[in-house]
């Protein structure tokens, strides 16, 4: 068996993607179970030093976060590679279960269990957020859920708030469909591209599909940044505050979307759950967003209206119906 770092014996290869592979390892100092994130080669070798040691600032600051919803970071090195420069490795908290994704690929999910993980992911994002931590990849694949209740995974690629990608002339870091589009702009990641993402989590929960359906990334990007999301099948009993802050977290204007905290503690009440907060960050002042839901309603509670089915329009020239994840 291969072990790096003289400590982290790689075990078997549990995932795989584009820019890394992620392995069960053994950590033979601890003796414990852990999981080591590898960067692809063929992402490393684009990154340079520089880029290495960006990635060594951001282990270290996602390192920092301790949260029960947080897969924990435990370590970061680099690994001789035959031919080529060192392989970077994130050693992470191992954690059994199954990703939401692999509960939503047998459809959508009763509302209350879908708001409940939903709420535990904004929890952990609002502990990450107050560290200036964001994620940038948030998804179904990155959310483990267990017996004590949703873990975020892949803290590993985090970055501190505004700051750059290691190439700014690569791709975009994230999965498409659940990539804010500022972020396509070239903007850099920051708490309301994570809550973009969270939005379309939710929506995904809640629609059993992702808000945008389209043929290829191309027109997805361009679907984001000129269309409404589609709109919503019937949810009975779906509170009206919990559709109103699944939109939001969708619109276009960052500054619009709700922060996590906001999210967190909304989603909890929804389904009478508690979360853990960092509540000692409140801001007394009220948030952009919050003042923006008191001027702007987007829906009444007691009003007949709307509905699901009526909550977006959408220009009438419609990309063909092939969800792009």
């Amino acid at each position: 068996m291969r072990t790096l770092g003289g400590r982290y014996q790689l075990v078997h290869r549990i995932g795989w993607g584009g820019m890394s592979e992620v392995w069960r390892g053994h950590d033979q100092v601890l003796d414990r179970p852990v999981a080591v994130k590898i960067m692809a080669p063929a992402v490393e070798g684009t990154l340079g030093e520089a880029g290495v040691e960006l990635i060594r600032a951001e282990a270290r600051s996602a390192a920092r976060l301790a949260h029960p919803n947080v897969a924990g970071v435990h370590d970061f090195g680099t690994s001789p590679a035959p031919g080529r420069r060192d392989v970077p490795y994130i050693v992470m908290e191992l954690v059994e279960g199954q990703t939401l994704g692999q509960h939503l690929a047998l459809g959508r999910l009763d509302w209350r269990i879908g708001v409940r993980i939903c709420a535990e992911v904004a929890a952990a994002l609002a502990a990450a957020h107050a560290e200036q931590v964001v994620h940038r990849d948030i998804k179904p694949a990155n959310v483990m859920l267990t017996p004590s209740g949703a873990k975020v995974l892949d803290f590993g690629i985090a970055a501190a708030v505004g700051a750059p990608e290691p190439d700014p002339d690569g791709p975009v870091m994230g999965t498409p469909a659940y990539v804010a589009p500022e972020r396509f702009e070239g903007c850099p990641a920051t708490p309301a591209s994570d809550m973009f993402g969270l939005g379309s989590l939710l929506y995904h929960c809640l629609a059993g599909r992702v808000p945008w359906t389209t043929r290829s990334h191309t027109e997805l990007i361009h679907a984001q940044r000129y269309w409404d999301p589609e709109p919503l099948p019937r949810v009975d009993g779906l509170p009206p505050e919990v559709l109103d802050l699944c939109f939001r977290c969708l619109r276009r204007d960052p500054a619009e979307r709700p922060t996590a905290l906001v999210a967190a503690l909304l989603l909890a009440e929804a389904v009478d759950a508690r979360v853990y907060v960092p509540l000692a960050d409140i801001d007394p002042a009220t948030p952009a967003w919050d003042q923006g839901a008191i001027d702007e309603p987007t829906y009444h509670r007691n009003s007949g209206a709307r509905n699901h089915d009526q909550w977006h329009t959408r220009p009438t020239e419609h990309a063909p119906r092939h969800a792009a994840e």
